[in-house]
């Protein structure tokens, strides 16, 4: 489209050129490229406001821009096109509607509880064994997700299978516009976002609202609430109901799982025009019902039986995420199994571009199954290539070998397979780069992440980074809009990673980070973190460290102050920023309340520093039973702060409110709060919004059978009457795991159900009796996370979340991903 087209179809008013050429639409600023056919949505949030980066999105070659307001220093800038709005998401997802009217293949629209990105990969890719397949990348369901998504959409295409999602009322109606399905999907109905409406039946309504004017829409028959739903909303209006119930023989599709090989299960589902059978690599409930659901859309579809059968027997399982690893020679390792085509691979460099300090490289396989011409992809992907910050790029594949001269001015290799790829590789030939590994399945691109990655523990840690911007958002809704926020990211970020935490949490726009120790606040400005840092336990020895790399010292007692007030004077520096603590209860650090007027007498006479804030500790907040004395502290905090405010002439920030004081006391929220537990879905207070962000995971290293009356593990302790299948682990106390878990009080999840931990926790390594478990040497062992909580296995150890999730080392790997 030209810029004139997009203003006449936003109904926006231009200002500039009308026939500047738009091809691609960028909302996220860290994605900024050089690319003159970007158009930049400046979309506003709670969180986020892009008209805050237009100017430097601006600087980095954006030309073309959609905005509410117009900066000043890009009035009249040559070659500079705005197109303002009243609204920009509006505007956004009225170009997806005009978008959507342009493309002539049937759209396939996925909706649900649970299931709705397996069942749209997994009915991608039966589809594009016999039909030209686009499908929306990765979770792309949201009001901002869809038009993205939507804009993939190209004629060169026959079919599009596109997911939505939602989290409260009136969102569908507007996705709906924008994706208008010719067949719909209805995966199931269950909790996930059930916060925002009164029960399951408003949910229900609310989601089947995406397919009104379907012709054919497919739901499990199973929900009874769902069941009654569809046929109060559809019943009677010419839309063909292609219900599928594993109970109701009578259904339009009648499902029946039957006995497979080991790890496998085998599915008949009849119908009006006969019977279906297909297997399944997979034996979990989730997975039969998410392929009951692919098997009915791909007959009503018109795919073949033979291609449905040979297709399910080849499902993979679907990466839920874009996982984030190091690398060795300081590399980032950014694994992108999700999906192989050009739309997902567009939005795959979009995250690449966001990471920043490091030479971008792109190592990508070959697109299957797309039905078109190698070479024209080809040439795809070197414009993608051309056009993006990508360094570098690896080609794997037949199809990308015999297209290499359409990558002329690239530095780019290529290479017929993996195998081919893997006897070249040398380690020291990637070196400070950030890795993006896009490949299908196929190519078995595992075995270069293998050798890429720095650590190989096989117990790791995964931090949830979409979580933590969720249980940011939930804290600010409680807030003030004006009140600033203090993100804790102190011991390790809560064991998460520090540089990575604080620059998720400065893109979310925090107003401070805070630290316990100068060295932490010198590994977040090394990472490129240029917010203001607190450093909450300074000492004299840093003082030259704090100001050397712009740290702010928290200030609790004279010999601090006085210290810090000679380091600032040596320096020559003039009102630097520092916070003052007050104790009003905690005992722990801070001036008392009767210090606050000789404080104020010593720094009123000092030019080279200036409190910015003044804040205290609550020392019981979460605890109903201690709320007097919470109140007590904010009393006295409010006493000490008027005295600090009358004596300098001026009132600091003020901040008292932990997560839980956020949740149980806002009338204390001032102008400032610092969350540190909570962001990570640990806070002990009532919040049912928060989500748990961690996710600790090993593997079994060995499984052996142990007859009855054998001990496991040191002491000979763990001896059974039964004959047992021992699972050994390779993570121990040294790792974490504390040795109360041992001799089966504590317990990890392995195939399906609880696993009891058996013996002492060793060092290093850990049993568990996994008697009538379905599962293999190599499967995955949850210790906490989805199935077993954080808070059971502290319980169990008498502590708290904080020790528990502290207490792992760097030697276990951090994966960070998005969703």
């Amino acid at each position: 489209m030209t810029t004139g087209e997009v203003a006449l179809i936003v109904g926006g008013q231009l200002f500039g050129p009308d026939s500047k050429v738009v091809s691609g639409l960028v909302i996220d600023s860290r994605s900024a490229t050089p690319d003159r056919e970007a158009l930049f949505f400046a979309l506003r949030g709670r969180n986020h406001d892009g008209h805050n980066f237009l100017v430097s999105m601006a600087e980095r070659g954006v030309r073309s821009f959609v905005a509410e307001r117009i900066p000043e220093e890009l009035k009249g800038m040559e070659e500079i096109c705005f197109i303002k709005v009243d609204d920009t998401l509006a505007a956004l997802q009225k170009l997806a509607e005009a978008r959507r009217i342009m493309f002539g293949g049937r759209v396939i629209a996925v909706t649900g509880s649970a299931g709705k990105t397996i069942v749209k990969e997994w009915l991608a890719a039966i589809m594009s064994r016999v039909k030209h397949v686009v499908r929306s990348p990765r979770s792309y369901n949201s009001q901002t997700g869809v038009p993205l998504s939507v804009w993939k959409l190209d004629n060169q295409y026959q079919a599009a299978v596109i997911e939505a999602g939602i989290s409260q009322p009136g969102e569908m109606s507007r996705l709906q516009r924008i994706i208008r399905p010719d067949t719909g999907i209805f995966t199931n109905i269950g909790d996930a976002h059930q916060e925002n409406f009164t029960g399951a039946r408003e949910k229900i309504r609310e989601k089947l609202t995406l397919f009104g004017g379907v012709e054919k829409l497919i739901y499990p028959l199973d929900y009874p609430e769902l069941a009654e739903e569809v046929e109060m909303a559809f019943g009677g209006r010419g839309t063909e109901l292609a219900g599928w119930s594993f109970r109701n023989t009578s259904a339009p599709y009648h499902a029946e799982q039957m006995e497979g090989e080991r790890g496998s299960v085998r599915i008949g589902i009849k119908h009006r025009s006969g019977l279906l059978e297909y297997s399944i690599p997979f034996s979990d409930r989730a997975s039969v019902e998410n392929s009951v659901s692919v098997a009915v859309a791909c007959l009503l579809e018109g795919i073949p039986a033979d291609v449905i059968v040979d297709g399910m027997a080849q499902l993979n399982q679907v990466a839920m995420r874009m996982a984030i690893k190091e690398g060795v020679n300081n590399c980032i390792i950014i694994e992108d199994y999700y999906n192989s085509d050009p739309g997902s691979l567009a939005m795959a460099i979009d995250f690449l571009k966001s990471q920043q300090g490091r030479k971008h490289t792109l190592i990508l396989s070959d697109f299957l199954q797309t039905g078109r011409d190698a070479g024209d992809l080809a040439e795809e992907v070197a414009d993608l290539v051309r056009r993006g910050v990508v360094g570098r790029m690896i080609g794997i594949g037949e199809g990308l070998y015999a297209n290499s001269s359409r990558f002329e001015g690239t530095d780019a290799r290529f290479f017929r397979s993996t195998g081919e790829f893997l006897s070249s590789f040398s380690r020291l030939s990637f070196n400070n780069e950030t890795i993006l590994l896009k490949g299908a399945r196929v190519y078995e691109f595992e075995r270069i992440a293998t050798l890429l990655e720095q650590k190989r523990h096989t117990t790791v840690l995964e931090i949830n980074l979409d979580a933590i911007s969720r249980n940011l958002a939930m804290f600010r809704s409680m807030l003030n809009p004006e009140v600033r926020i203090m993100g804790m990211v102190k011991a390790f970020a809560y064991g998460s990673g520090i540089s990575e935490i604080g620059s998720l949490l400065e893109y979310n726009r925090v107003d401070w980070l805070a630290v316990a120790y100068a060295d932490e606040g010198v590994e977040l400005r090394d990472a490129g973190i240029t917010i203001p840092v607190m450093v909450m336990n300074p000492d004299e020895t840093s003082y030259d460290i704090l100001i050397q790399y712009n740290l702010e010292p928290e200030i609790y007692s004279f010999r601090v102050l006085s210290g810090f007030i000679r380091e600032a004077v040596r320096h020559g520096l003039e009102s630097y920023p520092v916070h003052v603590k007050i104790d009003t209860g905690m005992h722990r650090l801070g001036f008392l309340p009767s210090d606050v007027r000789e404080l104020c007498r010593i720094i009123k006479g000092m030019d080279s520093i200036k409190p910015v804030s003044v804040f205290s500790h609550l020392a019981a907040s979460e605890a109903e039973v201690s709320d007097s004395l919470t109140i007590r502290q904010a009393t006295l905090f409010d006493l000490a702060c008027s005295e600090l405010s009358e004596g300098l002439g001026y009132m600091p920030l003020r901040h008292l409110l932990n997560s839980a004081g956020i949740i149980r006391f806002p009338r204390y929220q001032y102008e400032m709060v610092r969350p540190g537990i909570g962001l990570y879905g640990l806070v002990d207070a009532d919040a049912p919004g928060l989500q748990q962000t961690s996710r600790y995971v090993s593997r079994i290293s060995q499984i052996k059978q142990v007859r009855a009356g054998e001990p496991v593990g040191y002491g000979y302790s763990g001896i059974s009457k039964e004959d047992r299948s021992i699972a050994t682990m390779p993570v121990g106390y040294a790792d974490g795991l504390s040795r109360q878990m041992g001799n089966g009080r504590g317990a990890v999840w392995i195939g399906g159900r609880r696993a009891p931990l058996v013996g002492n926790i060793c060092m290093d390594m850990c049993m568990a009796d996994i008697t009538g478990c379905n599962a293999s040497e190599g499967d995955q062992a949850e210790i906490f996370g989805e199935n077993i909580s954080i808070r059971e296995v502290a319980r169990i150890c008498g502590t708290i979340p904080y020790e528990i999730i502290t207490s792992i080392p760097p030697r276990v790997r951090r994966i960070f991903y998005h969703e």
